[in-house]
């Protein structure tokens, strides 16, 4: 592997929604019935009491601005910046231990030694009010070593910044880098998978993240906690195999010309993935996002598809882009080599327009544009096709299909990311 130095992990550019899915039709694993084998890092049960007040403690409180967190080894961590939401009026947070509550500035510090409940909430503009501290600025949760917060049903490990915003306020996380992925990859790909596909993802994962910071521009978080980003629901929970897909890589991404670029993936690529042009044609070109050929995906149920659509479904979508009327036909405009429709063209008694597919299949709800059938029933359409997402990237279905053949993950990633090294980061 490669060794080069990365820099500067928090640096600014607009998240653009087109580089932030990593499937825009993402398939969430639920995991099975079947005992897994967790890591004990869930916190003991806390009783939900009345809101705390919070009472100065001069004697152990922060004295200055927080330093960056440190590694065992003593070097600096990578931290992401996790929009947990937005829009709060109100939130409770569970501490299972001590926790310390402070003001960005630290002209406010507090310590809380036992369990509890903080009552969050807004109190106008610019204005928000943690347990008995109000504050017009950001409002930081620090849990002690071994203690963990709790926030809709999540158990999260990091500092939980409470923002101001307008009448409202954002719950954002700060993670270590490798702890976020801890609660990821369950979420986008099943923890029962084989080691190897999982370490796939964990690779994945880890490259779209750094990525994505490299090209933020937002004030106060870097990554969303759902489809937008990567699916996140805190690092509390840590699944064994998950854990040691993630250690197994620790700082190990995908490089193309010395530069990390955007790892998309998705649920399964009914058959071979596509060049990224094709769903985003103002991507520029890139060869490890050029397409590639899939030979383990057709075990899984995501494989082949079909539904019924209400014309009804199909008209209010036409309406939305201008052209109402009746629905007299729908038609594939233009589709890549792999058979994955890119334009979809629609028929109506008042006109004719010509749709990108992906956006009409996130209208309508099909699983994905690679369409083999349309028939034209008189209340709806039969539509069949192959796959599950977008078909860039990596094919999860695939990798788990290549892992069960005996490959690793580096032909894993291999396969899916042509031209692509696997680089180790200092």
């Amino acid at each position: 592997m490669r060794k080069i130095r990365f820099f500067s992990l928090i640096i600014a550019v607009t998240l653009s929604a087109a580089c932030a899915v990593p499937s825009a039709s993402k398939k969430v694993n639920t995991p099975s019935t079947a005992a897994p084998a967790v890591t004990p890092q869930t916190p003991p049960t806390v009783t939900e009491t009345k809101p705390e007040t919070l009472s100065p403690t001069p004697d152990e409180p922060p004295q200055q601005a927080p330093k960056p967190d440190q590694s065992s080894s003593g070097t600096a961590l990578r931290i992401v910046r996790v929009l947990l939401a937005d829009g709060q009026q109100s939130a409770s947070i569970k501490h299972s231990g001590r926790v310390y509550v402070y003001t960005k500035n630290l002209d406010k510090k507090y310590k809380i030694s036992a369990e509890g409940t903080l009552a969050i909430k807004a109190l106008g503009y610019e204005k928000i009010q943690v347990g008995s501290l109000q504050s017009s600025q950001p409002i930081i949760l620090e849990p002690a070593k071994d203690v963990f917060l709790t926030w809709n049903n999540n158990v999260y490990l990091g500092k939980i910044f409470i923002v101001p915003f307008r009448n409202t306020f954002l719950i954002v996380e700060h993670a270590d880098l490798e702890t976020y992925l801890y609660g990821v990859l369950p979420y986008e790909m099943s923890y029962s998978w084989p080691l190897e596909a999982l370490k796939a993802q964990a690779v994945a994962a880890r490259t779209y993240t750094l990525k994505t910071i490299e090209n933020v521009k937002t004030k106060h978080f870097d990554v969303y906690s759902d489809v937008r980003s990567q699916v996140y629901k805190g690092g509390g929970k840590q699944y064994d195999s998950v854990r040691k897909a993630v250690d197994e890589t620790k700082n190990e991404v995908l490089t193309y010309e010395d530069k990390l670029f955007y790892t998309y993936y998705h649920g399964n690529c009914g058959g071979g993935t596509d060049d990224v042009r094709s769903w985003n044609p103002t991507h520029p070109e890139l060869k490890p996002l050029s397409g590639a050929p899939c030979s383990y995906d057709s075990h899984s149920k995501s494989y082949s598809w079909k539904t019924d659509v209400p014309h009804s479904k199909i008209t209010a979508y036409a309406q939305q882009e201008g052209l109402g009327g009746s629905l007299k036909s729908i038609k594939i405009a233009k589709k890549t080599n792999s058979g994955r429709a890119t334009r979809i063209t629609l028929r109506t008694s008042k006109g004719t327009k010509i749709v990108a597919c992906n956006k009409f299949r996130l209208a309508i709800g099909l699983k994905s544009c690679k369409i083999s059938k349309i028939d034209m029933h008189h209340r709806s359409l039969h539509i069949a096709g192959h796959g599950y997402g977008h078909g860039i990237g990596m094919c999860q279905d695939g990798a788990n299909g290549m892992a069960k053949a005996g490959k690793n993950y580096r032909q894993i990633l291999k396969n899916y990311y042509p031209g692509s090294k696997l680089t180790t980061l200092k």
